[in-house]
């Protein structure tokens, strides 16, 4: 299976403004019920961003809109009937018998979870072309300060609106759809005793998110587990995590630091994930897409020869609550260049 076109947009808390704050105080002081305030600013709003991603991905692949058969939709801000992928079908004008998935509060692991799904509709279903959108704002998970709760400051520090898409099949036309990287083998794991690691609930303050002190150490501490079941599920004798590429999800410095510190990576290794993390921020499930953008783009322009950072294998990463994690094994392709002196207007 092979990911054809991917495509990013982003907003830094899009509709948190001073303005529509003072219209909805109860959203800043933490406790007071203020569900439907955040629910009427999301739930039109996600499938609207999620469209600007969509759209970009669908001119690079260059196919019409007609051949897009599967849609997999992920968010965690908002929650109407019907979804948001039946509202980004309507925006998109999508064949109204496109089969819809829609994934709902998966946080930061979505994106993974979203590819691994696509990738088994394109491979079992012929002809299958999957759009992949993940979409978030993230105004539901915005509090007000709260002395007995100031792990809630680290959630505003870090969380931020942004979109991505992907069109995802098998057996393509490369005379038109240029594959990025292919999704060798994909999966789905908890790692056991760790549900209070990561957690959110949804009530009527909105969704309150509370990540341990003990997350980056725990995730840290099975990685190398991690990495030594996957890569012995697909018979590969890898064992020199330094002759990959990393695709991981920025959810904090730390757990950056930690995967880093217990694989013996080189401090380039994922130069990737901490650009999307400087620059943008933890916007939950698209984060993952966005590095895969970034490495894909950076890979491109150093002049590498593969989207890979010029890399043949690498494994994509994500995790949230549960803990989950959602483990993608990728396969770079060739960057092709046009010849010299080509140009286009």
């Amino acid at each position: 299976m092979r990911l054809s076109e991917k495509t990013t947009t982003k907003k830094r808390y899009f509709h948190l403004t001073e303005e529509n704050l003072k219209e909805n105080p109860s959203m800043c002081k933490y406790g007071a019920p203020s569900l439907d305030a955040r629910q009427e600013m999301v739930v039109p709003e996600v499938p609207k961003l999620g469209k600007e991603a969509a759209l970009k991905a669908i001119k690079e692949w260059g196919q019409p809109i007609s051949k897009i058969t599967h849609l997999v939709f992920c968010t965690s801000s908002g929650v109407d009937m019907p979804g948001a992928d039946y509202q980004l079908t309507k925006l998109l004008r999508l064949n109204p018998s496109v089969n819809r998935y829609m994934i709902y509060k998966q946080n930061s692991y979505a994106g993974g979870t979203a590819l691994r799904i696509a990738k088994d509709l394109a491979e079992n279903n012929a002809g299958a072309r999957v759009l992949v959108v993940c979409s978030e704002i993230v105004a539901m998970f915005f509090h007000g300060p709260s002395e007995n709760h100031l792990d809630i400051l680290k959630s505003q520090a870090l969380f931020a609106d942004g979109a991505a898409s992907v069109i995802v099949g098998a057996n393509l036309d490369t005379s038109i759809e240029h594959p990025l990287f292919e999704l060798v083998w994909a999966s789905q794991a908890i790692v056991p005793n760790t549900e209070g690691a990561s957690v959110g609930y949804l009530r009527e303050m909105g969704v309150t998110f509370h990540l341990s002190e003990t997350l980056p150490y725990v995730i840290g501490s099975n990685i190398k587990n991690s990495m030594a079941t996957t890569f012995s599920s697909i018979g590969d004798g890898i064992s020199d995590w330094n002759s990959l590429f990393y695709v991981v999800h920025p959810g904090l410095g730390t757990i950056l630091e930690q995967i880093q510190e217990n694989l013996g990576l080189k401090e380039d290794k994922l130069k990737a994930s901490w650009h999307v993390l400087s620059e943008y921020g933890n916007m939950l499930g698209p984060s993952v897409l966005f590095v895969l953008d970034e490495m894909r783009k950076k890979s491109k322009e150093e002049g590498k020869k593969t989207t890979g950072d010029g890399l043949e294998w690498g494994v994509l990463f994500g995790f949230g609550s549960g803990l989950t994690v959602e483990t993608v094994v990728l396969h770079s392709v060739p960057i092709i260049t046009p010849p010299f002196g080509c140009a286009s207007s």
